[in-house]
């Protein structure tokens, strides 16, 4: 279960550790802005039509969001606001200057004015504990664990929080979190729900990702994996050419064509949907999103 693109992430991938753990979002929104960092987008327009598929075959309608960072899925998915919507919260001159604590005070307000009527139950995690916390404060998940689950079980506390968890989503971290991660969530989800059933688990790792272990490990849970045939998802721009050549050299030994994506400079991201082989057999990923739009942008 040793994770195969640790070194890729240390040696070849932009490092973004200086902004992913700081007390408060600013420097997040900042950097990955500017490389038009787009992953958390993706999901807001995906996720909603599988928690629908999840309680049309009786599933819970709760979400587990791993890698949660400052719990942005959870801010695009429980309120009325665009990924784009953020980005420009964030770089508005009248909060640069704030301290966190006042900030987390014009959060509050602000997220509160835009929330959904009925939004959904986020639950987060993420090896940042202090994003986590950022995020619990602001109001933006139902409960958050600032847990490395690639080292450690998970905790007491995130085993008794996960019980509601119909879908399971991880935008931007596949490839930081890997088989030991998702074999200890299942589990615990699986342990946690009154069926003992593992949830679906939606993911848009970048495509020099291979997904082999983790559908063979999704097997075991009683999981199916499809891989959505009909489009990519352009997750952001390379950082530099450095970037690029690697990304494409990877992609070349895995034989996947990178015209028109990440030759033009951008990782791009398949999207992977593990169900109940019931579930997966009567709609087929590339059919779920039928006429809801979802994948018309």
């Amino acid at each position: 279960m040793s994770n195969p693109y640790a070194q890729h992430n240390e040696q070849n991938k932009a490092n973004f550790d200086h902004v992913y753990d700081r007390p408060d979002p600013r420097g997040y929104f900042e950097t990955l802005g500017s490389l038009d960092y787009l992953a958390p987008e993706h999901g807001r327009r995906l996720f909603p039509t599988l928690l629908q598929g999840v309680s049309a075959g009786g599933g819970p309608s709760g979400v587990l969001d791993l890698c949660c960072s400052y719990g942005v899925n959870a801010a695009l998915l429980r309120h009325d606001l665009t990924l784009d919507d953020l980005y420009a919260r964030y770089a508005l001159p009248e909060l640069a200057d704030l301290s966190t604590e006042d900030l987390l005070d014009a959060d509050r307000t602000f997220y509160a004015e835009c929330r959904h009527p009925s939004p959904p139950e986020v639950v987060g995690a993420d090896s940042a504990a202090n994003a986590v916390r950022y995020a619990l404060r602001a109001g933006l998940l139902e409960a958050g664990f600032g847990e490395d689950l690639e080292k450690t079980e998970p905790s007491e506390a995130f085993r008794g929080s996960v019980g509601n968890t119909g879908l399971l989503t991880v935008t931007g971290g596949v490839g930081y979190v890997w088989e030991r991660t998702f074999d200890r969530v299942l589990k615990a989800v699986a342990r946690a729900r009154p069926d003992g059933r593992a949830p679906w688990v939606a993911t848009l790792p970048a495509r020099l990702v291979g997904y082999g272990p983790l559908s063979d490990l999704f097997s075991r849970y009683g999981l199916v994996t499809e891989r959505l045939s009909s489009r990519t998802f352009p997750q952001r721009r390379f950082a530099d050419a450095t970037e690029r050549e690697h990304v494409l050299r990877q992609l070349a030994d895995m034989d996947v064509d990178p015209s028109g994506k990440e030759e033009e400079g951008w990782y791009h991201a398949d999207l992977y949907l593990s169900r109940p082989a019931g579930e997966a057999s009567k709609v087929p990923v590339d059919e779920l999103f039928g006429t809801t739009g979802a994948l018309d942008y």
